[in-house]
């Protein structure tokens, strides 16, 4: 049976007692930066990622913001714990830091805090909400405080339509909803100088080539024998392999030279000719340059449990189709995005990885897959792109204020 709505004001009424008792001490928190500040919650760590890249939008077009996170931690400097949800400790929360907007992402609301945030005249966006349930710290006992804590927000975004109308059926005004797209990395592209890409895709021009970017130490004897294998299907095929970790660049060069391949160090040699079949280089600096170069990327990380793989949209976001093992905890949300898609594809060992370089090298087969890695990309950046501009129309109306 579906519960009865209950007021704020009426839940605040109700919990106050009861929080005020129940509460410890909050610790001491850290100054407040001078200047604009932008709240970011969210509740998973793959959310918090997707939420870093969204702030790191706002601060390039405003160098004076701080960004202070809450709840899963994320790469910000500034982090501070949610208050326990009564009026007291949100008060304190509120009064030390001051935000000029909260973002939030997650199912989970905080009655108490955000009212409070709103009361404060602090604009509050809901980011990435979902066709799922809401929840709220309110006592079973209570009716459902979730539809009355959701009208304090001024924006929704919504994932979707069937998200739209559930919030429209517990009386979300349909006037702060904003159909974005789901809430995921918005992955800027890395740069590289034009001149030299140039350069290198006529020396490029005609070779069939495949990247292995971010690679580590212990994946590389499998990419290499991988290499072997398809090279002799495709004569002139070119590896690129980039480390994750310019600390392993010698080992890595070392067993590439080992293999008897025609090697040339990009950071000694310069350019390769027509009879280098690996080119090695000591970082991932410029990766922006080999993912542009190469149809095909495999993404290191990925092979060796305990790793957690690297973000493949990077190798998406600049037309390259994507080739990454099983080991792929830490960026899974963007992975599986991708696979739905058909712009990645699994492999698990030698034989799998030489094979579906072989089949994917192809330039029509790297085409589609890249093409629909495109799609994704400009997907999550449309969310992305929609909260920026909203979140500096009221940074400027605060300034103006």
């Amino acid at each position: 049976m579906k519960k009865q709505s209950l007021s704020l004001r009426t839940y605040l009424t109700l919990v106050r007692p009861q929080a005020a008792q129940g509460d410890a001490p909050s610790p001491p928190r850290a100054p407040r930066p001078d200047g604009p500040l932008v709240w970011s919650h969210a509740e998973t760590a793959q959310q918090a990622r997707a939420m870093g890249s969204l702030c790191a939008r706002l601060l390039q077009q405003r160098a004076e913001l701080s960004v202070l996170t809450t709840g899963a931690r994320g790469q910000a400097e500034l982090h501070d714990d949610l208050p326990p949800d009564s009026p007291a400790e949100v008060a304190a929360f509120l009064t030390h830091w001051s935000p000029t907007l909260c973002l939030w992402a997650g199912q989970n609301l905080r009655p108490a805090l955000l009212s409070g945030a709103a009361d404060q005249q602090c604009p509050l966006a809901l980011v990435g909400a979902s066709d799922q349930p809401w929840h709220t710290p309110a006592p079973r006992w209570l009716p459902d405080v979730a539809p009355a804590v959701l009208q304090r927000f001024d924006m929704i975004f919504t994932e979707d339509a069937a998200a739209e109308w559930r919030l429209s059926r517990m009386g979300v005004p349909r006037s702060i909803l904003r159909r974005s797209g789901p809430l995921s990395e918005a992955t800027l592209p890395l740069d590289c100088p034009r001149r030299l890409h140039e350069e290198m895709a006529e020396a490029l021009a005609g070779r069939p080539v495949w990247l292995a970017a971010r690679v580590r130490r212990s994946e590389v004897d499998c990419i290499l024998r991988a290499h072997r294998s398809a090279a002799r299907l495709a004569h002139r095929l070119l590896l690129i392999l980039v480390p994750a970790d310019p600390q392993d660049a010698d080992d890595i060069a070392r067993a590439a030279s080992a293999t008897g391949f025609r090697i040339c160090d990009w950071d000694a040699d310069g350019q390769p000719d027509e009879h280098t079949q690996i080119l090695v280089t000591q970082g991932p600096d410029e990766l922006g340059l080999w993912y542009r170069l190469a149809p095909l990327s495999f993404i290191g990380g990925s092979l060796a449990a305990g790793l957690g793989g690297h973000d493949p949209l990077e190798a998406s976001a600049l037309g390259s189709a994507v080739l990454y093992g099983p080991h792929v905890g830490g960026h899974l949300t963007s992975y599986t995005r991708l696979i739905e898609a058909g712009a990645a594809r699994i492999v698990r060992d030698e034989e799998t990885l030489s094979a579906a370089v072989s089949q994917l090298i192809a330039p029509d087969r790297a085409a589609a897959m890249a093409h629909a890695g495109w799609d994704v990309v400009s997907a999550g950046a449309e969310m992305t792109d929609r909260v920026v501009e909203q979140a500096l129309d009221w940074l400027d109306r605060a300034g103006a204020a």
